[in-house]
């Protein structure tokens, strides 16, 4: 099922499938107590975030290319990092470059296949793992990165928690039209040109194993978002590098899933 999270034509926030001709049928209950289809067909007017996460958590370094274009080592144990929940936008929805990432540039972009849970895990075995996702989804760790390194004294999260930093979207895809997460395609196109074209098969953590690590005598919440990490082609390994300006046009993609679509605008100073 490819499930929205939806506003309709009344203003109420929803969650629905189906969706087609600018409507969609509206699917009753919630993440926690999963879902009930429904006849009634309703007006789509936005279409937002698929979830509003409890926890973001995001996982660096975890392809092996990309692992091999920063020069690191591949890690022994997955890279764990925390983003805001307050982060998240949605599909079409602008990211906002804040004006201490702008001088010098330093915003970059990352495609990832995002993960949610859709029940309470702890100590949770590999073999069992994937039957605690709700779904997939594509998800853009946008990355500060002086504020990551050199200006947040290697603290990773400040630079990926500003405002607007955490698209998601545009639908969330449940694991029966997904049975293997580790093989999908995904790629980042930045005004129109290709910048990551990547396979989840070169994971170094797969998405079983990454759940089973993160649960280990650790309570994952119903909502709980997985950022499962980024292939290679990222702006600031390149030469020169890239990174986000005011104006660019990003389109992540993951196959099965589909394309979030988001632009980029400069915050005004007030």
């Amino acid at each position: 099922m490819r499930i929205i999270r939806f506003r309709d034509e009344a203003g109420r926030t929803r969650f629905g499938h189906d969706h087609q001709d600018g409507q969609a049928l509206i699917l009753e209950g919630d993440i926690r107590g999963g879902f009930s289809e429904t006849s009634q067909r309703v007006g789509v007017t936005k279409i937002m975030a698929p979830v509003q996460p409890a926890v973001i958590l995001g996982i660096g370094l975890n392809y092996h290319e990309h692992a091999r274009e920063t020069g690191l080592e591949v890690p022994k144990y997955p890279v764990l990092f925390m983003k805001n929940p307050a982060s998240v936008v949605g599909p079409e929805e602008p990211v906002i470059l804040p004006p201490s990432c702008l001088n010098p540039p330093q915003v970059d972009y990352e495609v990832e296949l995002a993960v949610i849970l859709k029940k309470t895990a702890r100590n949770v075995p590999v073999e069992s793992a994937l039957d605690y996702v709700l779904g997939y989804s594509v998800g853009n760790d946008i990355s500060a990165r002086r504020w990551q390194g050199v200006k947040g004294s290697g603290q990773w999260c400040r630079g990926k928690s500003f405002d607007t930093f955490c698209p998601l979207g545009p639908v969330l895809v449940t694991p029966d039209e997904i049975p293997d997460p580790q093989a999908l395609s995904l790629s980042c196109v930045l005004n129109g040109e290709v910048m990551q074209d990547g396979h989840t098969g070169d994971m170094i953590f797969s998405v079983a194993e990454l759940i089973a690590f993160l649960s280990e005598s650790t309570t994952l919440l119903p909502g709980t978002v997985i950022l499962t990490g980024t292939p290679s082609g990222v702006g600031f390994k390149r030469t020169p590098p890239v990174y986000l300006q005011d104006g660019d046009q990003l389109e992540l993609s993951v196959d099965k899933i589909g394309t979030l679509r988001n632009q980029v605008r400069a915050e005004k100073e007030e």
